[in-house]
């Protein structure tokens, strides 16, 4: 396991409740921890992916009778509290109770499995248009990308980018201005006030306009944002850090209005231009001494967001 108390406190995603419909199991990776996740009933677990008899993989294994997870090598078989409770080639015999798999804690948000390797006494990050009913919410992802979580965050906070690498869909070359806007930092994270940029078609009306933003930083992996305007749209973000420079970024669009096309082909599309660029930065690792890199005013969310983590002491992805 990675050593990052931050980011071992706090919860991320790792599956999508569809993978575990038939019960699973399902194999994950979460700051460097392998995981394997499975359905108890209604119960979903998340457990060191390894079989404490021979270090199998219990992701290759099978879920039987419903509750029990069963090796695929030699057929150990585990309760939903992680003790071995049948070894096939002797069972008359009690398995010891040392063989318990390490177990860690998940539960289910957003359609998403949650899991933690800290002590589950943190919230499931929230945005509040996911839970506003007049909102549509479509989750598009997982992307899997070649990243530090925080490299990706960055990129999700920074508009400046939309004419160039998102050019005649978020942004014009020719509009590239990106005026003052205000960030502060509290208890809550980072919240960027006034974010603004022209887009050549922000609401499927054929006609360009400038939009302006509200960004916020909930958790060190995990952020938001609102567009104002004449409708309303968010979009939420987490991030599973794999390790320090794999990610998978996971997202929630919600909106109260019918958009035009396939917001899940939208943001795809979105994410592969974005890829390129996420997985060529170097350093690999987020710099958070603000010297190592340059800064301009429209990068004010940026460089809070780098204060934060900083304040924080977050370890993973960053330098």
């Amino acid at each position: 396991m990675i050593d990052d108390p931050v980011l071992i406190e706090d919860w991320h995603p790792v599956a999508r409740v569809e993978d575990l419909a038939g019960g699973g199991p399902v194999a994950a990776r979460l700051l460097g921890e392998d995981l394997v996740l499975w359905r108890s009933g209604d119960e979903y677990l998340a457990w060191r992916d390894l079989c404490v008899h021979r270090g199998t993989r219990l992701s290759l294994g099978h879920v039987v009778n419903g509750d029990r997870l069963e090796c695929a090598y030699h057929g150990w078989t585990y309760g939903d509290e992680g003790e071995c409770v049948h070894i096939p080639a002797h069972p008359e015999q009690s398995p010891p109770a040392k063989a318990r798999v390490t177990v860690y804690r998940a539960t289910t948000k957003h359609g998403v499995v949650w899991a933690t390797l800290g002590s589950g006494s943190a919230a499931i990050p929230g945005f509040e248009l996911l839970d506003d009913p007049a909102h549509n919410v479509v989750m598009s992802g997982p992307y899997p990308v070649k990243a530090s979580g925080p490299r990706v965050v960055e990129n999700f906070l920074d508009v400046g980018h939309f004419p160039f690498v998102h050019e005649g869909i978020l942004g014009d070359r020719k509009r590239p201005e990106i005026a003052d806007y205000e960030t502060s930092t509290g208890p809550d994270g980072v919240l960027a006030k006034g974010v603004s940029v022209f887009q050549p078609d922000p609401y499927g009306t054929g006609e360009g306009a400038t939009v302006t933003y509200t960004y916020r930083v909930h958790r060190p992996l995990t952020a938001s944002f609102i567009k104002h305007g004449d409708h309303s749209f968010g979009m939420l973000l987490a991030v599973t850090p794999h390790d320090a420079v794999t990610s998978t970024a996971w997202m929630w669009q919600a909106m109260n209005y019918e958009p035009a096309g396939d917001m899940v082909e939208f943001q795809d599309r979105i994410f592969e231009q974005d890829r390129p660029i996420l997985e060529s930065q170097r350093p690999e690792l987020l710099p958070l001494d603000l010297q190592a890199e340059l800064h301009l005013r429209s990068d004010r969310t940026a460089i809070a967001y780098r204060r934060w983590l900083r304040e924080l002491g977050v370890r993973t992805g960053t330098a």
